[in-house]
């Protein structure tokens, strides 16, 4: 049965991903309970109620279960056994056993396998007999932690198995991936919603640069030959398929010099490269999160316009104030989405841009007019 506006919605984690998630279900009329440990929370702010407590604190998970009728999550650092624990009560979006494998690089690397698809070449790295291993791995490689790494941390290019020992060191020895370095022509994504039914629908396949690990510019639709992007699409849908996944799930790829299609990784969530579908196509990913964890059919992933997303840092930020916004707000084709962070640090996403248009290169002369006018380079 369909969970309609008026219920309650719980919502693990307060982040921006979290936010705008209660953006979406409060103008749909639903109220939204946020379970997050920080009293600053940025989704906490806006919604029905902030729960401040730990992920795993049985006592907040029992008054969410109580007064809620779904639960989702933000990122997928939650305890997977707080979904185990929440699942015996209400329905959770995404299941504990999808968070399990998004958290961890190596089980992730091998459902990947298992589904058919293909990775960049890697290897396990659970101990120093391990890393004996990787002496005759093709380098250039990737170290990668196997859990808790994003926006760049926790990884360290090795040019040689000298400098891979030193980085395994440097990390106090913990469980890795190393990944080939590959030659690549450009990194996408593919943003998706699944039901328990199991109907997938796709937003346009995106664009993405990174800068320092970070995301900087996704651009919608891709460059891509029709061939790959039906590859992409296929590819990200069967990996929600093999999950039997419900809710929204993002899946990032790499495309080769030579045109392979590699996954890299998923995030079992909305996603950065997907904050474009808020402006630019008919309902955003976060309407579709809403969508999918109530049992309401996904509504249409259409794209009207063509778009650029760029990240805000708090890099952008002076040491005496807020940037110029004055400067960007009077043009009509850009859309400003600030995540009421209060502190600003380097690094620290603090918003995002969407530029409009009729197609990416107009949206990103656009962007770059913004950059300029906001002192960024």
């Amino acid at each position: 049965m369909a969970i309609l506006p008026g219920s309650t919605l719980g919502m693990l984690g307060g982040g921006q991903l979290g936010r705008m998630f209660v953006i979406a279900a409060r103008t749909m009329g639903y109220e939204v309970l946020v379970l997050d440990p920080d009293a600053d929370s940025p989704a906490g702010k806006i919604a029905s109620r902030h729960l401040q407590a730990a992920y795993d604190d049985r006592e907040a998970l029992d008054d969410l279960a109580q007064h809620c009728a779904a639960v989702s999550t933000e990122f997928e650092n939650i305890p997977a056994d707080t979904l185990d624990y929440l699942a015996k009560s209400l329905p959770v979006h995404p299941s504990a056993s999808a968070l399990r494998i998004a958290q961890n690089r190596v089980l992730e690397k091998r459902f990947f396998d298992r589904q058919g698809l293909n990775t960049t070449p890697y290897l396990a790295i659970n101990s120093d007999a391990d890393l004996v291993l990787a002496e005759n791995f093709e380098y250039p490689a990737i170290l990668k932690t196997a859990t808790l790494g994003y926006d760049g941390k926790g990884q360290f290019v090795c040019n040689s198995f000298d400098e891979l020992g030193t980085a395994y060191n440097q990390i106090s020895s913990q469980a890795c991936v190393l990944e080939k370095k590959i030659d690549l022509a450009m990194e996408v994504s593919v943003v998706l919603c699944r039901s328990e039914a199991g109907d997938v629908d796709c937003f346009p396949v995106a664009q993405n640069e990174h800068r320092n690990g970070i995301l900087d510019i996704s651009a919608a639709p891709a460059e891509l030959s029709q061939e790959t992007g039906v590859a992409v699409r296929q590819a990200a849908r069967s990996i929600a398929d093999g999950l039997d996944y419900c809710g929204v799930l993002a899946v990032e790829f790499f495309i080769s010099t030579d045109q392979q299609v590699l996954v890299n990784e998923m995030a079992p969530r909305p996603h950065n490269s997907g904050h474009f579908t808020i402006d630019a196509c008919e309902t955003s990913q976060f309407e579709q999160q809403l969508r999918m964890m109530c049992g309401i059919p996904a509504g249409s992933s259409r794209q009207h316009s063509a778009v650029v997303m760029w990240n805000i840092l708090g890099d952008l930020w002076p040491q005496d104030g807020t940037p110029n916004w004055g400067e960007v707000l009077g043009q009509g084709n850009m859309k400003l989405h600030l995540y009421g962070k209060s502190e600003a640090r380097a690094g620290r996403k603090m918003g995002h841009i969407n530029c409009l248009a009729s197609d990416t290169t107009e949206a990103r002369k656009q962007l770059d007019e913004i950059k300029k006018k906001l002192g960024s380079v």
